[in-house]
């Protein structure tokens, strides 16, 4: 079972056990839950040890404006009717400390004031916060629905292969970047795509939308993989600006042990055969996607064999060029070589657990990694055909 299938399995067992929890629980029980969810504990703590603070030392005036610290915090913390709650015990508590020493009415009257002012503040600042998160909230919604829709998820199992993905977003609040992939079966075999779009933000999302809805068209109408990409060519050159362009990877199954691999000046998949992993560089390097009227060159289609066993890894730069704090790259082939295992999303997992301890926890570019497996072949089924390279 694949971990996305068995959370989501999780995550409908706990809201079908909420619903019964919520059923069994009388109102009352259930208001007096989310009250003691909702309470701000630690302010709740800073009022009370400033009340045995001042009861100890007898004084009562010297601790009393701590008090105000209290809303504050619970400003940061909670919502605007547990900073009211919070500032309103606060007063009571202060009000009535004082009255018991004998604190002076002017020296009262002013830190009442003072935790008063406080605690209205914190309210307003405290449903402005969370009108922003909600705010927030629907935002990354409408950017993960953008995502799902522009970076259809990928099936474990397409065609012969065994798939994984995984992509990273330097933006981590949109989940979503100008990195791009997409694997669909065809009538002319498994065809792929990852790309790389120059810049970032909106304008990269939208110039991968593009590439990506002429990419799938393409796949299906054109025989030839390199027709595929002109056409991606054509549609870029008439909507990108004159700086624009996109690095890709454009790959293709049309036959048992045959893959077809197109590199528009991006970086090399990695081919993995047995323990050995192998950049795959193109014979006749090609621009961008989009550049290609200003260089006037071609890519080229190679073939690869690819038999049982073997894994094809195509990533984005965000990955390879990803530094740690001695500014040295990640080593994406000697690390795919240590955690290579028979399950591509295991591989993948491995890899990216391994690359955010390489940058620090957080990438500073998109990072997209997509890993092909043609299983191994089923005993007394013939053997792999011998490796070879070609070009046209």
């Amino acid at each position: 079972m694949s971990h996305a299938r068995q959370q989501g399995r999780d995550h409908w067992r706990t809201r079908r056990y909420r619903r019964r929890t919520e059923r069994a629980a009388s109102p009352r029980t259930r208001a007096l839950a989310r009250l003691v969810a909702g309470t701000p504990a630690l302010p709740l703590l800073i009022v009370w040890i400033v009340v045995l603070v001042n009861l100890a030392d007898g004084t009562g005036r010297i601790w009393l404006p701590l008090l105000a610290t209290a809303p504050a915090l619970a400003a940061a913390t909670s919502g605007p009717y547990e900073v009211l709650g919070v500032g309103s015990l606060a007063a009571l508590l202060g009000a009535t400390i004082g009255v018991r020493h004998g604190v002076p009415a002017s020296a009262l009257t002013a830190v009442l004031t003072a935790l008063a002012t406080v605690t209205l503040a914190g309210t307003l600042a405290s449903a402005l916060r969370a009108r922003r998160e909600r705010v927030l909230a629907a935002v990354r919604s409408v950017a993960e629905t953008a995502q799902h829709a522009l970076l259809a998820p990928v099936p474990e199992t397409v065609g012969p292969f065994q798939v994984a993905v995984h992509y990273s977003a330097a933006a981590a609040e949109a989940r979503i970047g100008g990195d791009l992939y997409a694997l669909i079966p065809t009538p002319h075999g498994v065809r792929l795509i990852v790309g790389d779009v120059r810049g970032k933000g909106l304008p990269a999302v939208g110039t991968a939308a593009l590439v990506l809805g002429v990419f799938r068209e393409a796949a299906h109408d054109e025989p030839d993989l390199l027709d595929v990409v002109s056409r991606i060519e054509r549609s870029l050159a008439r909507n990108l600006g004159a700086d624009d362009f996109v690095t890709a990877v454009v790959a293709g199954y049309p036959e048992t042990g045959r893959l077809e691999v197109v590199n528009c000046g991006h970086a090399p998949p990695l081919l993995i055969r047995g323990s050995d992993v192998v950049a795959v560089d193109p014979v006749r390097p090609a621009p961008p996607l989009g550049l290609r009227a200003l260089s006037g060159e071609t890519p080229s289609l190679q073939v690869l064999s690819f038999g049982e066993g073997d894994q094809l890894l195509l990533y984005t730069d965000g990955v390879t060029e990803a530094r740690d704090e001695g500014r040295e790259f990640y080593p994406l082939a000697e690390c795919l070589s240590r955690h290579l295992c028979d399950e591509p999303a295991r591989t993948l997992a491995a890899l990216h657990e391994e690359l955010l301890g390489h940058v620090g926890g957080r990438l500073h570019d998109d990072a997209a990694l997509l890993l092909l497996r043609k299983p191994a072949a089923v005993p007394g089924a013939g053997g792999a055909e011998p490796a070879r390279v070609a070009a046209r």
